[in-house]
C-alpha cells in the first residue's frame, strides 16, 4: 500500500516537473519576456487602458493571472508587471491586484518546491538541516517576513527555499501577503505616477522622483526599522 503510495506520488511529482519545464520552455522560446518589460507596457500603455475601459473585468483578470503564474513559475517580469499595475489600474486597485497575485504565486512556487524536493533534501541533508528546521519551526513566521521587508535574497530564492522548510503554507502566505505589501505600494506607486506622465517635465515631477527614491532606500529603511525591533526583543529577554 506504501509502495503503491509512493509510486503515485513519483508520477505527479513528474507530471508536474515536466508541466513547469514545458511552460518555462515556451516562455524562453517564444521571448514572451519581451511582453513582461516596463518599455513595452509604456509603449502599450494607451491601449491597455482602452482594453481597460471597454472591459474592466476581463482585463483584472487577464492581469492577476498573468502576475500569478509569472510568480509561481518564478520567471521574470514581476517588478514591471507591479509598475504596470499602478500606471494601468491606478494605486488602490493595482495593489490589491499586485498584492494578492504576488502573495497567491509566491504560495504556489513555495508548494511546488515543497512536492517536488522537500522529502528529499530534508531526507538526505537530514543532519545539516537539524538546527535550521528547530529554529524555523520556532521562529519561521518572523524570519521570513524579515526577508520579505528587506530583499537581500531574490523573490523568487526565497520562494523555493521556504518550500524545503518546515514552514505551514498558510503561515508563509500571510507573513508573504503583509511583509511584501509596503514593497507593492511602493512599486505601484511609482507605476501610478509613470502612468500621469504626459509630457517630458512630468518625468521630472516631485511625485515621481519620490517614488522611485524610496524604492531605492526601501530595503535600508526596512532594515534599520528590523534591527529596533530586534533589539528591543533582546532587551525584554535579558530584562
Amino acid at each position: 500500500m506504501e509502495s503503491m503510495k509512493s509510486k503515485k506520488q513519483n508520477f505527479f511529482r513528474i507530471l508536474l516537473l515536466l508541466v513547469v519545464v514545458i511552460l518555462i520552455t515556451f516562455f524562453f522560446v517564444y521571448d514572451l519576456k519581451q511582453y513582461l518589460t516596463l518599455e513595452f507596457l509604456q509603449e502599450s500603455r494607451e491601449v491597455i487602458r482602452e482594453h481597460y475601459e471597454a472591459q474592466p473585468f476581463w482585463l483584472l483578470v487577464t492581469f492577476f493571472c498573468i502576475y500569478l503564474v509569472t510568480t509561481a513559475l518564478s520567471l521574470p517580469g514581476a517588478a514591471a508587471l507591479s509598475l504596470a499595475g499602478g500606471a494601468v489600474f491606478g494605486l488602490t486597485i493595482g495593489t490589491l491586484m499586485v498584492s494578492f497575485a504576488s502573495s497567491i504565486g509566491a504560495t504556489l512556487a513555495m508548494l511546488g518546491a515543497r512536492f517536488l524536493l522537500h522529502d528529499w533534501v530534508q531526507y538526505r541533508f537530514a543532519l545539516q538541516l537539524k538546527t535550521i528546521n528547530e529554529g524555523m519551526l520556532k521562529e519561521g513566521g518572523f524570519y521570513l517576513f524579515t526577508l520579505r521587508l528587506v530583499p537581500v535574497i531574490p523573490f523568487f530564492v526565497i520562494n523555493l527555499v521556504m518550500g524545503l522548510m518546515p514552514i505551514h503554507w498558510w503561515t508563509f502566505y500571510w507573513v508573504s501577503q503583509i511583509g511584501m505589501l509596503a514593497g507593492t505600494l511602493v512599486y505601484v506607486n511609482a507605476g501610478a505616477e509613470l502612468g500621469q506622465i504626459q509630457s517630458a517635465a512630468d518625468i521630472l515631477s516631485p511625485m515621481l522622483i519620490g517614488s522611485f527614491v524610496l524604492i531605492g532606500i526601501f530595503p535600508l529603511l526596512m532594515k534599520r526599522i528590523l534591527g529596533w525591533v530586534q533589539k528591543r526583543q533582546e532587551e525584554g529577554v535579558s530584562g
